[in-house]
């Protein structure tokens, strides 16, 4: 039944699984199509309502991300590529209310970051994973991670306060959905969340829906103005322009090791082997080059979905072609302004309720990254790379100027919290003593399988990989 040529995990096809979605014909295609679509909706709009970014534009780049990862990677790995909540931090730090006039500069920035992925994409296939994941072990993407959300904390409680009625509501509703629901209401809780509490909006009159009435059932989803294209030229702020690359470019370093992380994942649910075929470096390579596309045409950075990975576990329908369906079909949505407009009237406390365990939700995946990772925290030096990065990061973005801010010449460059804290991370990371005796992996026990592994050179690491 299978037709993918992909080494599997184990050996063997998953039990029950449809590697090939034709046997189903086209009209069951077209439902695990939308299902997809569904699964990833919720989280990828919400990008643009907390942003200020164009919802149409998120859909249209999200579906043509979404075929171009596929394209290079072989048309192999059934993965969704979403809008990414990792650089909402430093959309923020740019265009704190979402002006539209200060936004493209942020997806200058987030463009740049895209950069890093090819970067790191050209160093898997040219030195091995294993020279390349040393300079971005756990100890130093976690806390990155956690200070993600706690910065972004703040703003989803300036949402809920406008309403805590409905902001509660939301947040109930998430997690009702995802502690007793079943099938896929678990798989999609935030899109519950907010389905339930902007109907609830509606009901108690806080909605308006003036721009719905006046909004275009058809039109096109990029405004020239909006992209990174329309501010070259006459009036370009260099300034800004660089304190916007250099803010938002470190967030990447954290993205990527969620994007091997997201790789790893699929790789299990689809008991096949991504991480060797088509390799990191093809996956690494279309999530940035489809986060390069859609930020310089004002749309938010694109990431692997988790939420996808979701309903290929629930469905067991393992077939790539599913997942561009759902792209096609957000693209189609792309065209309806009528339908952004609705996305738009949304009120800031439901987003706020929804932000509020999404933001939450980001520091707890750095934390979990940090336990299942085994950090050693009676070792010095992680102790201090934790600290630092936690500090500056959080210390800095909730300070009076909310930035380091210095000039260069006649541009004046402002640093964030994330950007001095990552980049402080990543260098003491390297500079401080990594090893203990054997200098292998010095996040991870003495006893831990994989440091054992990791002991046998890289024939160890290929066996971490293959497992």
């Amino acid at each position: 039944m299978a037709i993918n040529t992909v080494p599997t995990m184990g050996g063997q096809d998953a039990p029950d699984a449809v590697y090939d979605a034709r046997e189903l014909g086209t009209p069951k295609m077209v439902v695990f199509g939308f299902q997809h679509m569904f699964a990833m909706f919720g989280a990828t709009i919400l990008v643009p309502v907390l942003t200020g970014l164009s919802v149409s534009a998120t859909l249209l780049f999200a579906g043509l991300g979404t075929l171009l990862f596929h394209l290079l990677s072989q048309r192999k790995v059934p993965a969704f590529l979403g809008s990414s909540f990792a650089f909402i931090a430093g959309y923020a730090a740019i265009a704190p209310n979402g002006e539209p006039e200060l936004l493209p500069y942020a997806c200058l920035g987030v463009a740049s970051a895209g950069l890093l992925y090819l970067v790191l994409s050209a160093a898997f296939k040219a030195f091995g994973a294993k020279r390349v994941m040393r300079f971005f072990p756990p100890v130093v993407t976690g806390p990155i991670v956690i200070a993600i959300g706690l910065i972004l904390a703040s703003s989803a409680i300036a949402n809920c306060s406008t309403n805590w009625l409905v902001a509660l509501v939301a947040i109930i509703t998430i997690v009702v959905c995802n502690i007793w629901a079943k099938g896929m209401i678990r798989i999609i809780p935030i899109l519950m969340g907010v389905i339930v509490s902007y109907i609830f909006a509606v009901i108690v009159g806080i909605v308006d829906f003036s721009g719905v009435q006046s909004a275009e059932w058809v039109g096109l989803p990029v405004l020239w103005d909006n992209t990174v294209f329309g501010i070259l030229g006459e009036g370009f702020d260099s300034g800004l322009a660089l304190t916007a690359v250099i803010t938002i470019m470190p967030i990447a370093f954290a993205t990527m090791i969620e994007h091997i992380g997201d790789i790893s994942a699929i790789s299990s649910t689809v008991n096949r082997n991504y991480i060797a075929d088509p390799g990191l470096h093809r996956t690494l390579l279309g999530d940035g080059l489809a986060t390069i596309l859609a930020s310089l045409f004002g749309a938010p950075a694109n990431t692997t979905y988790g939420e996808n990975t979701g309903v290929l576990a629930l469905t067991h329908v393992f077939d790539p072609r599913v997942v561009r369906l759902a792209a096609c079909f957000a693209i189609v949505f792309s065209f309806c302004p009528k339908f952004a407009a609705v996305i738009g009237a949304m009120p800031p406390s439901v987003i706020g309720g929804v932000s509020l365990v999404l933001y939450g939700m980001i520091s707890s995946v750095g934390i979990r990254n940090l336990v299942e990772s085994h950090v050693d925290f009676t070792k010095t030096r992680n102790v201090l790379v934790t600290a630092l990065i936690l500090v500056l990061s959080i210390g800095i973005a909730y300070s009076a100027a909310g930035a380091i801010v210095f000039s260069v010449g006649e541009i004046t460059v402002s640093l964030s919290g994330l950007a001095i804290g990552s980049l402080a991370g990543i260098l003491l990371n390297i500079i401080l003593p990594e090893h203990d005796g054997d200098g292998i992996e010095p996040t991870l026990p003495r006893d831990h399988p994989k440091r054992q592994l990791m002991m046998e050179g890289p024939e160890g690491y290929d066996n971490i990989v293959e497992e």
